[in-house]
Order: structure tokens, then C-alpha cells, then sequence
């Protein structure tokens, strides 16, 4: 794994699900602590297909001071929303889909799952295609599923592909996604993590030269992958365990 230096970056954005934490699954007291050292130095953003809820509940373990949480931003829905801290978490804004666009989406995905002929798991752990106003994400076991159900349906019902081939017939003047383990987004054209990435430039201050993008996805066709026509640099991570190496080596070159 190549690691570049830190030197001369303002700030480290990152991919939530598979880079920070495993799969909608809650950070873990390590990484909560490389965290906290992390944000008395500098700046960190988070971009994640999720919704802002998520991030509250995988983000728990982060106990930090207000000047730490001060320097943490989190972009939600693929930077279509945005929250700093004051003495609270705020969102600051939010580029909302309208009514109208929410359900012609949904919509779409069943017309997708008739044209296939594809069926739902038998058991499903909550909503299957959620409206999360700026973003419309299906998730194939649920969107509550533990993540071992979630790994098996992709080892042996993963679908997407299809579904994704059949919904984007129905959407041509939508983006259409397939991030995580089971999850396909959709979302208005041109919202991608480079869309996010120009939001931390324009939101925080901080230019592309002075970011570091850290994602388990960067691979064409991933998720992250988007973030590189922006010019950041990147550093792609295969799971949380080698986040936490390049963070301790981070850590290390800034005197820690």
C-alpha cells in the first residue's frame, strides 16, 4: 500500500462504510481514538452514500472535545447535505429532490424489479428502497440488515447489475449507483463524491490540492472512484484495519 505524506494537506476526507467502519456497523474504540488524535491536528471530512442518521449511529464511540468535533464535517447522501458542529450537529444545507423526482424513482425501481423478474429475500430487516430526500437508495436485505446477511446476498443473490441495467432505462436523467455491499443510489445528474469533494472546497475552504481522499472504492466502476477526476490525491484502503495503518503512519510523520 502506498502512502503518501501529509505533508503540506489541510484536511482528510473520507468514505464511511468499508474505509472508517465496516458496513453500517458501529466505529470501533481503536479507530475512535486514531480519530480523536487526528482532529486535534487537523481537518476531516466524511462523505458516505448514507443519510446523516447512519453517521449518528456508527459514529458513537467518537468522544471528543468541541475543538475537535469543530474540525469534523460530515456529508451525507454523497454531499447532497452538509453538517458542522457548533454545540450541536447543524446542517447547514441540503439539495433536495423534489416529491415529484422521489417518486418516479421509486416507481422506477419496481417497474426494474418486474422487468427481471427479481424477488426480495424472504426475510427483509427494514425498508428495501428508502427515500432519503436527496437520495433514493434501494438495499437489497433491508436497510437494518446485520452485515453477514448482507455479505451472503452478495456472494450469492447479488443482482444489481440487472437491476441497475433495467432501472436506468426508466431514469436516463438520474445517476445511478452502486455503492456498499447491497445498495444501489440514485440520485439528480453529476451528484457523485467528486460533487462532494467541490463541496468541502467550497464549504470549508480547504482547496483539492490541500485534500487527501481515503476510500475502499476507488476502482473503476466504485463507488470513490468519482473523487479522482477532481485531482485530489487518494489513498485506496481495503477495509478499516489498513485506514488505521495509514492513519498511524499519518500520525507519525506529523511528530505524534
Amino acid at each position: 500500500m502506498n502512502i503518501p505524506s501529509i505533508a503540506g494537506k489541510k484536511l482528510i476526507a473520507f468514505d464511511l462504510d468499508g474505509t472508517v467502519t465496516e458496513s453500517k456497523s458501529p466505529m470501533d474504540a481503536e479507530m475512535a481514538d486514531i480519530f480523536g488524535q487526528i482532529l486535534s491536528r487537523m481537518k476531516v471530512a466524511i462523505i458516505s452514500g448514507g443519510a446523516y442518521e447512519q453517521f449518528e449511529r456508527q459514529l458513537p464511540a467518537l468522544q471528543c472535545s468541541v475543538e475537535q468535533l469543530q474540525n469534523l464535517f460530515f456529508f451525507p447522501t454523497t454531499g447532497t447535505r452538509f453538517y458542522r458542529y457548533t454545540d450541536t450537529w447543524e446542517q447547514i444545507y441540503a439539495d433536495e429532490m423534489t416529491i415529484e423526482e422521489r417518486q418516479k424513482i421509486k416507481d422506477s425501481f419496481e417497474k426494474a424489479f418486474a422487468d427481471i423478474g427479481y424477488e426480495h429475500p424472504a426475510q427483509l430487516y427494514g425498508e428495501v428502497v428508502e427515500d432519503r430526500g436527496t437520495q433514493v437508495t434501494f438495499s437489497a436485505c433491508g436497510q437494518q440488515a446485520p452485515l453477514e446477511v448482507k455479505k451472503a446476498w452478495k456472494e450469492t443473490q447479488d443482482r444489481r447489475p440487472e437491476i441497475m441495467e433495467a432501472l436506468e432505462k426508466y431514469l436516463p436523467e438520474f445517476e445511478v449507483k452502486m455503492p456498499g455491499v447491497t445498495s444501489i443510489d440514485v440520485t439528480r445528474k453529476g451528484i457523485d463524491k467528486a460533487y462532494g469533494i467541490h463541496k468541502i472546497e467550497e464549504l470549508i475552504g480547504v482547496s483539492v490540492p490541500e485534500m487527501v481522499f481515503v476510500g475502499d472504492a476507488l476502482y473503476e466502476g466504485g463507488n470513490d472512484h468519482a473523487v479522482i477526476k477532481t485531482g485530489v490525491e487518494t489513498v485506496a484502503v481495503a477495509n478499516p484495519t489498513e485506514t488505521k495503518t495509514v492513519l498511524r503512519h499519518w500520525l507519525t510523520e506529523m511528530g505524534t
